[in-house]
């Protein structure tokens, strides 16, 4: 066999009447078995002529041809093809030995053999027409191109600007009031609003509410104010009307940053494990309920999960988390009762409960939105480079701008994860900087149904080779919440 220096993508096998393919899958390769023609079994010197002539005929009539789609969600080639031009090396052709079945006839008998030429297709999403395909059936705005592996998040850091990293007390402190006042705004709002508008004026409250979240967020990642002491105290108490300890909460959250999209190691949003789904018919539907109708307040189990058990912290941590557990118990048993007393129970609901919810739809969408999509992978620690997935594993997604104001710019999520250290009021400045040096491989979207349909009905069961597999694949006789989704969910950008 000549060795080639390079010829085009594409894999040629023999296709006649009545007979196999040689070209077979085998793992993520492929191997040449023996070609059965009408009972005849092609020697090892034909099919090595052939696939040389079939190179030969490639580099010469297919110049103008191009790299194929890959079909979303799945491994076959293609057959259409696009405008490009893709070099293969002959050594990354698999090597696997042919195994020869003797033959009873001989190859001198006349026959007729038909070449036909398939294309290889890329890698997903590493052709330009494929991620175009991706952003439009996601319902994203840019899929960003595969970071290379040579990249380090330090390479990234240092071509933002420094006064990204400033810390401004007029800026932190104006965002405080922002969210002090928008709130009580919302509360005076439930109080006069009639019954049909509560919904409205419950949404824009728990809207106000994350903005709580985020100012607390900020103290815990040490970039609201130059005072430490300051920033413990602040996001104590942001975090109290939402129930939230802000210690534990904090030190779940630096895990999620040092291993973000990692397999047992985020402390975020985490595929479901095949086992797990198999495992009961009971908690399957629990887990298809979970993640697809109910997900965008499932926000509330990782509250309960990961917040109020002592052993899930590190000996060091447990002091701290037991003060923090005491604050939020302290403020639910004053300040829930005092509520009651001067409301009632239906006064507990309007004026704290219905908010809170709002809040967790946020909370759940924000983190949700943030790193899910199917084009984003989790890998194991082994497999795992924090600057992919930083970058491109966060995902940029615009909201309408009074979202954006009460809730401090949580959404622009890209530069946060390069660095904790940017404060939210420098968030639009720092990602400005990665569009201008890095972004050909940002995920960025506009808030759309699209996008949430497809994150609440595909993006469900791990899968090494495909990231997610949604429940109406593996279980489709327990999904009948996906396929009303599917159903009553608006399938546009």
């Amino acid at each position: 066999m000549p060795s080639y220096k390079s010829v085009y993508a594409w894999s040629f096998f023999v296709v006649v009447c009545g007979s196999h393919g040689p070209l077979q899958r085998k793992g993520k390769g492929y191997i040449l078995e023996p070609l059965i023609l009408h009972g005849v079994s092609l020697e090892l010197e034909f099919l090595q002529l052939l696939l040389t002539m079939a190179c030969k005929l490639a580099h010469s009539s297919f110049l103008f041809m191009g790299p194929q789609q890959r079909p979303i969600m799945n491994n076959r080639v293609a057959t259409l093809s696009s405008p490009g031009t893709y070099f293969l090396k002959w050594e990354s052709l698999p090597q696997e030995r042919i195994q020869l079945q003797k033959c009873s006839k001989s190859l001198r008998n006349p026959m007729i053999v038909q070449a036909v030429a398939i294309p290889v297709a890329p890698s997903p999403p590493s052709s330009a027409e494929h991620r175009k395909q991706l952003t439009e059936s996601y319902g994203f705005r840019q899929i960003g191109e595969p970071l290379p592996n040579n990249v380090t998040l330090k390479d990234i850091v240092d071509t933002l600007p420094k006064k990204v990293f400033e810390i401004d007390d007029m800026k932190a402190w104006k965002s405080v009031l922002i969210s002090v006042t928008s709130y009580a705004l919302g509360l005076f709002m439930i109080s006069k609003a009639p019954w049909y508008l509560l919904p409205l004026a419950w949404a824009w409250t728990g809207t106000a509410s994350t903005g709580f979240f985020v100012i607390g967020h900020d103290c815990a990642h040490k970039s609201f104010a130059r005072n430490k002491f300051v920033e413990d105290i602040v996001g104590t108490l942001a975090f109290l009307p939402l129930i939230y300890p802000y210690e534990p909460w904090r030190f779940k959250h630096d895990r999620h940053h040092a291993r973000t999209n990692m397999l047992n190691e985020d402390t975020a949003w985490h595929p479901v494990w095949k086992e797990e789904f198999e495992s009961s018919p009971v908690l399957r539907k629990a887990i298809i309920y979970g993640y697809g109708p109910f997900r965008p307040w499932m926000s509330i189990a990782h509250w309960l999960m990961w917040h109020f058990d002592l052993k899930k912290f590190r000996p060091n941590e447990v002091k701290r988390v037991k003060i923090s557990l005491a604050c939020v118990f302290a403020f639910m048993a004053i300040g829930w009762p005092l509520i009651v007393f001067k409301t009632g129970i239906m006064g507990w609901i309007k004026f704290w409960l219905m908010p809170w919810l709002g809040y967790h739809f946020w909370m759940s969408t924000f983190t949700m939105v943030h790193h899910t999509a199917p084009h984003i992978p989790f890998k194991h620690s082994d497999d795992w480079n924090a600057a992919q997935a930083q970058l491109n594993g966060t995902v940029h997604c615009d909201y309408p701008s009074w979202i954006e104001i009460l809730c401090h710019d949580i959404n622009v999520h890209i530069p946060h994860h390069i660095s904790p250290r940017i404060p939210s009021y420098n968030l639009r400045a720092a990602h400005k900087s990665l569009q201008e040096n890095w972004g050909k491989y940002l995920n960025e979207a506009a808030w759309n149904w699209r996008l949430m349909k497809t994150i609440l009905t595909i993006c469900h069961v791990y899968d090494k080779e495909e990231n997610y597999i949604a429940f109406d694949k593996l279980a489709p006789g327990d999904s009948q919440p996906i396929n009303f989704l599917k159903k009553v969910m608006p399938d546009y950008a």
